[in-house]
């Protein structure tokens, strides 16, 4: 059987840049939890559906679609790049990169950006149907999508640099060095761009607010601290997309803590300890995490208690959470997209989406849920209660 854990738990030498002889594809770390039986009231109704390229090709990639300006965006890992009404999943343009993609996509007003195997980072223009617009060499390889305000573009690379470029030109603006652990996880955190701040967060367990124009370090937080006698019990990592909220910022990491942090200072305000790979998800006056053990949990943001705890998808693999309408859905490693109530975390819907698994959060935008598989099937649905 797979490896339960092998999506987020392949290991990375960074010195080596590749993946440990240890980690295969039929290791086997935690047994997953069988798919539990639920008795449906809510159902998710398919709207529109398709095919992008060939998905992630069996590979360990993170291609997160992008929902901007009322254009959806999504690409493959042989380079296939679609732009969709989503609406109606109809076809405004479509193009064949000739590279391969590691990361993406990334939009703003003007433009989109993506990561390649070659470690480049692309711009490419949205008027123009995606004819590139310039590209630059990075350092290393980039496997989160890079993040732009319109301005200036932010990408985070596997060796540990956050660096951004001019968004027109492609100049390089600056870069800032992370300290870096010799192990970590193979993946990275997305970065968070505003006008004045820029948000980075390392395999060390350590956050860091920049300024977005010259990448002065403003403030660091400490997700979590190293602690164990190997390198691989010293693991802590931050993967996880900072989340931004009235002047807050939430953050979650692996054998950490899930925190709250003033945006201006980074004095922390609360922590509770968990452990996850998946950015936390805010609604309804509570902040849920899909834990790196496939627990979900909610805590409410009044008191900072843990509300509920929903263990029946244990080690299923489970991705980042999205809320709408007092749910929860999350994807496993099987293609299965989970509903939970909000209220108290109970399972009140599954379908299956795609038999190769999900491994990218999914998108919400009013009554549309937006779902990319690793196959490449991108779908909207809409929920739908039972009366």
């Amino acid at each position: 059987m797979r490896s339960v854990r092998l999506v987020r738990q392949c290991l990375i030498g960074i010195g080596l840049l590749g993946l440990l002889a240890g980690c295969s594809s039929n290791d086997t770390f935690e047994q997953p939890k069988p798919l539990p039986e639920v008795e449906s009231s809510v159902w998710l109704d398919e709207v529109w559906d398709t095919s992008v390229g060939d998905g992630d090709d069996e590979q360990l990639l993170f291609l997160q679609p992008a929902l901007s300006y009322g254009e959806l965006f999504a690409v493959s890992s042989d380079g296939e790049l679609v732009s969709l009404n989503p609406q109606n999943g109809d076809y405004n343009w479509e193009m064949e990169l000739d590279r391969s993609i590691l990361a993406g996509v990334g939009a703003d007003a003007d433009h989109l950006y993506l990561g390649t195997r070659s470690g480049e980072l692309l711009a490419l223009s949205r008027e123009k149907k995606g004819e590139e617009v310039w590209s630059v060499k990075l350092p290393s390889e980039v496997l989160a999508p890079p993040q732009s305000n319109g301005s200036v573009v932010v990408v985070q690379t596997i060796d540990g640099k956050a660096l951004a470029f001019d968004a027109d030109t492609g100049e390089k603006k600056w870069q800032y060095d992370g300290v870096i652990p010799v192990l970590s996880f193979r993946g990275t955190a997305t970065p968070w761009v505003g006008p004045e701040v820029t948000l980075v967060a390392f395999s060390s367990g350590q956050l860091y607010a920049l300024l977005t124009d010259t990448g002065q370090p403003i403030w660091q937080y400490s997700v979590g601290e190293p602690s164990g006698r190997t390198e691989l019990e010293r693991l802590v990592d931050v993967d996880g997309s900072p989340v931004v909220r009235d002047g807050v910022v939430y953050v979650t990491g692996y054998k950490g803590n899930v925190a709250a942090v003033d945006m201006r200072t980074g004095q922390e305000i609360w922590k509770r300890s968990a452990s996850s790979f998946q950015s936390p998800t805010l609604d309804y006056g509570n902040l849920y995490i899909s834990g790196s053990n496939g627990v979900i949990s909610a805590y409410s943001l009044f008191n900072r208690k843990e509300i509920w705890s929903q263990d029946k998808l244990e080690w299923r693999q489970t991705t980042g959470l999205a809320a709408t309408k007092g749910y929860l859905l999350t994807g496993d490693f099987e293609g299965y997209v989970h509903i939970l109530s909000q209220l108290d975390g109970s399972l009140q819907g599954q379908l299956q989406v795609d038999d190769e698994g999900l491994r990218v959060p999914m998108i919400v935008d009013g009554d549309l849920i937006y779902i990319y598989g690793n196959s490449g099937e991108l779908a909207a649905f809409k929920l739908r209660e039972a009366k």
